[in-house]
Formats: structure tokens, sequence, C-alpha cells
């Protein structure tokens, strides 16, 4: 019988516990629609998330929405890196709800999705038979009993288990349906553990394994604990444990089997599914020679006695411990597909889809237009300090006193909590182009504009040209608020810069390179940037300095590439898109030559950046625009 999706009849199964909450967000996880403006926050949401996953429960997003806001959205109320398998875009609920469930190998009765829309939850139980829904008007009701599901998880164990699977969809996806590439790409590793004395460590975990697996449990012969002991005892009994690790992560200990060596019949044979779909179960039984299986009720993945999968390796304890040792080293160690961290002007993000035509994962941190329609450029050095280490309440009185600015602004990607990055790439340009001014009550330094000292600009007519460009609450007599309160400081230094640049290395672990690029130096005349050539020479030299004193800091020189006016655009910040692709060539060398290793090319990528190059002209021009 379905559940009322209108009244608060709806009740917790007790049968099916939920293992899996999937959110709405608008007027659901917040109050308020997000592409509408401010929402607000609940706080009784906000905890209940953090308490649950703390005793194992997963909390994944199907909304309506725009993924870059929305992820924002999370980031900014600290809990973005306990949600996983963010659906978020404006296509119909159900079916996305029923592929995202595929996808984390997850049953629809152990999932409870929560949406302030009774048509949704409608759709998605259309979709998704005997999946649990509520309206969240009944989450003070039902807090208690969540509360109460799981078990203690303080490591979040069980959510780093659907972050790995998270990351290995993900990377599927590079290879456009074809299965066997990508297992023969992900270096899975296998480790068997066998005998009394070696198995019996792991007691709990193989009745845990026995009684609770469904989907990949062949022989269904549940066990009490006495009796899992006597089992343990028998000198008949093979036992052995399967431990499975491959280039996104480490699955742990996700298969039991005992093999009764009078009959060669196999009396449990039982596998987690966070290793569907990796072939470990056919594999293991290859291993064991194929012995009698009498196979009850219906599993996921049959098993046959001809398939010995070539993909998977066997190694010792003893290699699997090295390997584990390494998988724990710092970000920069060989762990499969390199995170990169884009830090920068948005024209960076032109490097994008040719760095993504190797396997890397490409986030961008670059500048955007705020409410008042002004361009807030995140990049430079000082505002970057102050976003790391001024009080938050000073941080919004600025944000909320000058419009070039916003909350935002002190809210880079590169301080949000997550995974972290195994490089970055950072563009200190604006650190070359903007000029700074001091906030005389305080002494801070906020850097805007370029090559103009605001103070002594004519109020009038520089409000004039504020509003040509569309830019609100930069009017006359904010101008002349502005020239009160703040002195001009010029441009920033050669030795402020290094040591802005040293401050900045330090905020990073030591083993993640810091990948710095030039500015170029070509002269574009007319420029309404007086000495910018000049400005660029003496910033490129301090530069390079600090980069040849400073350990696990790389240079992209951009002069190698951009070496003529018919290289730039409208500025000599903006370059041909050719050269980016050549820049993004040359990226990729220097994180070759960090790593020791060729850079891994994705099928995926190439084919994206090969359709871009071959837009039409006009159509790239605009393209272009829209990136710069």
């Amino acid at each position: 019988m379905a559940p009322d999706l209108t009244t608060d009849n709806f009740q917790l199964s007790t049968e099916n516990p939920v293992k899996l909450i999937i959110w709405d967000l608008d007027d659901t996880f917040w109050r308020g629609t997000l592409s509408e403006g401010e929402i607000e926050a609940i706080a009784d949401n906000v905890e209940l998330v953090r308490a649950t996953a703390a005793r194992g429960i997963i909390h994944a997003v199907v909304s309506k929405n725009d993924l870059a806001p929305a992820e924002a959205k999370l980031q900014e109320l600290g809990v973005r890196d306990l949600f996983v398998f963010l659906r978020v875009s404006w296509q119909p609920k159900g079916p996305i709800i029923k592929q995202l469930l595929e996808d984390m190998q997850l049953r629809a009765p152990n999932a409870l999705f929560l949406d302030d829309n009774p048509i949704n939850r409608a759709e998605a139980l259309h979709y998704n038979p005997r999946l649990q829904v509520a309206d969240p008007a009944e989450l003070p009701r039902l807090a208690p009993a969540l509360l109460a599901l799981g078990k203690p998880d303080p490591t979040y164990a069980r959510l780093e288990q659907y972050r790995l699977l998270e990351r290995q969809q993900q990377a599927r996806a590079d290879y456009q349906g074809d299965n066997l590439a990508f297992l023969r790409d992900a270096q899975v590793r296998v480790e068997l553990r066998e005998g009394k004395d070696a198995v019996w460590p792991d007691f709990n975990r193989i009745e845990e394994l026995i009684n609770r697996s469904n989907q990949l449990n062949y022989t269904k012969k549940r066990v009490v604990l006495q009796q899992l002991e006597a089992r343990l005892e028998a000198t008949r009994l093979r036992w052995g444990t399967v431990r499975v690790r491959d280039r996104f992560g480490d699955y742990g200990l996700v298969g039991v089997y005992a093999l009764n060596t009078f009959t060669n019949e196999l009396e449990q044979f039982t596998f987690s599914c966070r290793i569907l779909h990796l072939g470990v179960e056919q594999w293991t039984y290859a291993h064991l020679g194929f012995p009698k299986l009498d196979v009850q009720g219906d599993v996921a993945t049959p098993l046959n006695q001809t398939e010995q999968p070539d993909w998977i390796t066997l190694e010792t304890p003893a290699e699997a411990a090295q390997g584990r040792e390494a998988a724990a080293l710092p970000p920069g160690a060989d762990k499969g597909r390199l995170r990169i961290l884009l830090k920068g002007g948005c024209d960076l993000g032109q490097l994008t889809p040719y760095l993504q035509t190797y396997q890397v994962d490409v986030t961008e941190d670059f500048n955007y237009v705020n409410d008042h329609q002004v361009p807030v450029h995140t990049e430079h050095t000082e505002l970057l300090r102050l976003s790391h280490t001024l009080p938050a309440t000073e941080q919004h009185r600025l944000a909320d006193a000058l419009p070039f600015l916003d909350r935002e602004a002190f809210q880079p990607r590169l301080w949000q909590p997550g995974p972290g990055y195994d490089a970055v790439v950072y563009s200190p340009l604006m650190d070359y182009t903007q000029d700074l001014y001091r906030e005389n009550a305080t002494g801070l330094l906020i850097p805007f504009g370029g090559y103009q000292d605001l103070t002594q600009a004519d109020p009038a007519e520089q409000a004039r040209r504020y509003a040509q460009r569309k830019f609100r609450g930069m009017d006359e007599a904010w101008l002349r608020r502005f020239r009160e309160e703040f002195s001009y400081a010029g441009p920033l230094t050669p030795e402020r810069f290094q040591e802005n640049l040293q401050w900045l290395r330090q905020q990073l672990p030591a083993a993640v390179p810091l990948i710095l690029l030039t500015g170029a130096e070509i002269e574009v005349p007319g420029s309404p940037e007086p000495g910018a050539v000049q400005r660029h020479q003496q910033m490129n030299a301090a530069l390079l300095d600090f980069a040849a004193r400073t350990p696990n800091v790389l240079v992209v020189d951009v002069r190698e590439v951009v070496r003529t006016r018919a290289d730039v655009t409208n500025n000599l910040r903006h370059y041909q898109r050719p050269l980016y692709k050549a820049l993004a060539e040359k990226l990729a060398a220097e994180l070759a030559q960090w790593q020791g290793r060729q850079l891994k090319r994705s099928t995926v990528g190439q084919l994206r950046a090969a359709l871009l190059d071959a837009l039409p002209k006009p159509v790239r021009k605009v393209w272009d625009r829209l990136t710069q």
C-alpha cells in the first residue's frame, strides 16, 4: 500500500531501515528558493545531517536548481562534504532518483526522499515503488527515529565508501560505455587472507557480511554468533576473507568464503555490494578453482565456470599494506585522477576543456559578477589573506559597505573543506593589475580597479562611467564617502607580492605543488592601462625569483607562448584561444614532470575539446566573450 503523501500518516519503515536520505533543497533543506534570491538555513536540518552522518546514514541531493550556487550554499552552511551524489538539474526527479539508487547500489525501500512538493513525491514513488517519501514538514516528528538509525561512525567511514563509489562512477563516464577499458584502467587489486588465525580478527565483519549482505550473497546461509565460532574452528573448512582496493580508494574487507575441502563445495560465498561490477566475485570463484556452489535466491551478478577476469591483480598482505601506506600519503601521491584547482580570472577557464583531455578533475575558482553587477575578483593575494585571516564580522562589514565586493568574495573555494587538491594552479594577474586602497580607520588594504587612483577621480564623472557599465551602488554619494574613508595605496609592491606568495605557499599542504602563471609582456597600442608592460615585467621578475628559491613551486611561463600583439585580444591578460590550448599542454607537462609520469588521456575530454575547437569562428568569439 502506498504511503499517504499529503498527511502526517507517514511512518518510517522498521522492516527496511533508512540508509540514505535524499533531500530536495528549496523549501525543504532550507527555506526559500535559491534561484530567486536569499534563502534561510534551517538549523535543525543542518544538525540532522551532521548527527545522522556521524551514525553512517548517507545524504544525497535531488533538486531542481543550478549546481554551482546550490553547491556553494551547502558549502556556506558547512555541510557540503557530508553530501554525496548531488543530482542538481531541472529534470524530472523520478527517473533521476531511480538512476541515483542504481548508481549508489541501494534499494528503494532503504531510501527516504524529502520534498515539499507532493507532485515530486508522487512522481518519485511512481518510478521507485516502495521508496519512502515524506513532506519535510514531518521532519520534527520523524527526527528522533532518524537519529536512532545506524550506529556510531565518528570517522565517517561509511560516507567515505560512498565518496569512493562516487569517484568511481564519475570516472566510468570517461569510457563511453567501454566497461572493459574502465576495469583495465581501474587497477583492481585483491588481497586474500586464509586460515583461522588470519580471519579470526575480522570475526565481527565476517558475521556482518554473512547476515546482512543480499545482492552478492550466493549461499544465504545466515549464522548466529555461536554457530559461526564453531564453523571457524572446523578443520575441513577453508575460510578466507577478500580485501579490495583500486585507484579510487580502499574498499576494505568486502568478501568472505568458506570452502568445504572434503566436498569441494562453498558453504559461504558472500560479498559487499561496494565492489559490484568490478568482477571480484567471479575472480575469487575462479581463483578457488570453480568449486561446487548451490546459489540461493537472486543475486546481482551470476557466476560462470569459465571466466577468469584478467584485470584483477592478486597481491600479498605485505604488498597490500605497502599500497595502503602509499594511499595515505598527502595529495601528490599517485592515486589516479589528479584533483586540480584553477584560481585566477575567468579567462583561465579556457584552459579547462584542454586540461580535461587528460584524466584530471578540475575545480574552477574564478571571478564572478555580484548582485551589484560588478565583476568581483577574489584572487588578489591581499583579498585571499583577508578571506583567510579576517574575522567573519569584519568580512561581512566590508562586504556590506563596498559594492564591488560581497560576502561570497571572502569564501574562495581555495579555503573550503573537502577532499583537498593535488595541485593548485594560480594566476596572480590581479596582483599585477589592481590598485590597493587603505581603510583609514583600520589600515586594511582592499584591492579594486587598476591603473587609476579612484580617490582623485571626479566623483560625478566616475559615477557616470559606472552607471554606463550598469554598476549599482557606486553612485556619486558613495564615491564621496569612499574618498573620505579610504586612501590610495597604489599597486602592490613586488616585495609585498613575494611575501603574499610565501604566505599562500604556507597555507597549502607541503606536498601540494603551487603552480604559478606569469603575465604576458606585450605592448597593446592604445591601451587604457599605461605602463602595463613594465608592470608585468617587474612582477614577473618577482614571481620567478620567489619560485626559484621556494620548494614545490612550479612555473608555467606564459611569455613562452604569448609573444606578439596578435596573441592577445583586448588587453595583455586575455589571449587567443589556441594559446590556452598550448598553455594547458605546458601545464600538463609540468604536472607530469612533478609526478614522474605522463598524465593519462581522457577519451571523452578529447572529444569535448575537439568539438569546441570545431565551432565556427563567430560562435567561438561569442564563447570567448562569455568566458572572459
